[in-house]
């Protein structure tokens, strides 16, 4: 999936030339590991050091004879080694130096994305603070439901985020591990000082055991961890969309000078990032369900994992990290109309405010059933015959023999229902 969307550090993990580079870091510090328990001669190990090198053509040339990606690529730096070479791959199968690659890689992978979401969460927690007493209907079902802010909802998004960023951090962990035990797993061939050596150098973890791979329930939790990240960001941008719909148009993506919304309707200013966003969260959570079928292999070990790799891994850590740069850019710059938001919030004639009067009789004793249905009756007068809610209120006979003129206004007052957003904001240090 690399591409011109694909940010450079990201697609640099992901070239072939980094994983082969990567894998040949894997297998100069095996050498060096065997050096140390006296398997490889220091002579050796200096040829090694020195001259173990590639071209990436090479290997391709090799590969169309072999059929086989990792001969090819130890045939290939072999090939500058000379004599020494013999000791490369000593005691090792493909996925000992593959799969240790690939913890490595997801790794950087992981980190790269770890600082995205910390820069989205600084941009949420700046837009939260500004808009902390920003008051907004909250809605129910579509329908509006009873005031809340717009700090509020930056909020929510806030609180996700920081679950998001413990999730990959986890599933970092998981998936930062290599193995270098051999054909089966059992160390048949090779000192496991090895596995211990190269993994330390590497920054990762050996797995406690493992067959010729890494077991791929890691890898699954690292992909499904992804798609949760990206379903989170769907879940954020369809409501900007939302927000942003004509009949609505409470906030909006930035629209550039210069931008064009649509080819035939030059009036239009359309959430296309949002809707991009939306879109490559489903890209997520499909190659998250791949990894899940990746789990099970033939005895645990075969290579119908592999093929899936080569796509989804690349795919989703790239489109993971465009969705949370262009997201992060349209929460940094969305454009906000409170006057919008007031004037919708009026829409229904104080029909919002329903919950306060039930209260309100419930608290003079009037039983619930009874002051819901009194309250019920004068609402859907306003739905369905648009009759003004709060005068009828006012009017209403039952409801007149419990609360008094002022004790109505006061029904339909939003600040007593806000009461409690300074303490809400106060858990995040806003």
């Amino acid at each position: 999936m690399i591409n011109r969307y694909t940010s450079p550090e990201m697609g640099a993990i992901w070239t072939e030339e980094n994983e082969f580079r990567t894998m040949l870091k894997v297998e100069v510090l095996a050498c060096e590991a065997m050096n140390k328990l006296g398997l490889v001669p220091d002579e050796a190990l200096q040829d090694i050091l020195t001259k173990a090198d590639f071209r990436l053509e090479r290997i391709h040339e090799i590969e169309a004879v072999t059929n086989h990606d990792i001969i090819s690529f130890v045939t290939a730096v072999g090939e500058n080694v000379g004599d020494s070479a013999k000791y490369i791959h000593k005691g090792l199968t493909s996925s000992d130096v593959k799969d240790t690659a690939l913890g490595v890689m997801m790794k950087e992978a992981a980190e790269i994305l770890l600082g995205l979401l910390h820069r989205f969460h600084e941009v949420l927690r700046r837009r939260a603070g500004e808009h902390k007493y920003t008051v907004m209907i909250g809605r129910t079902h579509g329908i509006h439901a009873e005031p809340m802010t717009l700090g509020l909802k930056f909020a929510l998004w806030l609180d996700e985020t920081e679950r998001n960023m413990a999730r990959l951090k986890a599933a970092q962990e998981t998936v930062a591990v290599g193995k270098l035990s051999g054909a089966v797993g059992t160390y048949s061939n090779i000192d496991p000082f090895v596995e211990e050596y190269v993994c330390a150098k590497l920054s990762l973890k050996p797995v406690r055991l493992a067959t010729q791979v890494v077991q791929r329930d890691r890898h699954a939790a690292f992909l499904t961890t992804l798609a949760l990240i990206g379903s989170s960001l769907d879940k954020m941008a369809t409501e900007i969309r939302n927000l942003q719909r004509t009949d609505i148009r409470e906030a909006e993506e930035y629209f550039a000078p210069g931008q064009k919304g649509s080819s035939a309707m030059p009036h239009k200013r359309n959430p296309i990032t949002c809707e991009k966003v939306s879109g490559m969260a489903r890209l997520l959570r499909g190659n998250a369900l791949a990894a899940m079928e990746n789990v099970a292999l033939w005895h645990e070990r075969d290579i119908s994992h592999s093929s899936v790799e080569r796509v989804i891994l690349p795919d989703s850590t790239i489109a993971l990290d465009h969705m949370l740069r262009k997201f992060t850019n349209i929460i940094d710059k969305l454009l906000v109309y409170p006057e919008a938001m007031l004037a919708n919030m009026n829409k229904t004639g104080g029909l919002i405010f329903s919950q306060n009067l039930l209260t309100a009789l419930v608290g003079k004793g009037v039983r619930r059933e009874d002051a819901y249905q009194w309250v019920q009756r004068n609402a859907m007068a306003r739905w369905l015959e648009g009759a003004d809610f709060r005068t009828n209120v006012g009017l209403d006979e039952d409801i007149s023999k419990y609360l008094n003129a002022e004790e109505i206004e006061h029904c339909f007052d939003p600040k007593p229902m806000l009461k409690h957003v300074d303490l809400i904001m106060a858990r995040f240090g806003l």
